[in-house]
């Protein structure tokens, strides 16, 4: 799996992962509990990944919907 964003920013993980859900794309939000280590602050960025073959399409989903500037790396 490869890291498609890293954000601290839940509605972001939530319009992301709907767009993915409905893309067909599958995808997993990595340090979603780690809220537990760190009280509940939303200092530690979740991370949604995505399975290396379906990345490009990801990236391309994200840049369509306005949400390039979100990726972990918008050069790619």
């Amino acid at each position: 799996m490869e890291e498609l964003l890293r954000t601290n920013d839940p509605v972001i993980i939530s319009v992301v992962g709907s767009l993915l859900g409905q893309a067909g794309i599958a995808h997993f939000v990595a340090d979603g509990n780690m809220s537990i280590l760190e009280g509940s602050l939303g200092i530690i960025p979740r991370r949604v990944m995505v399975d290396s073959d379906d990345i490009d399409a990801a990236r391309r989903l994200m840049r369509d919907a306005d949400l390039g500037h979100e990726l972990s790396d918008p050069r790619k």
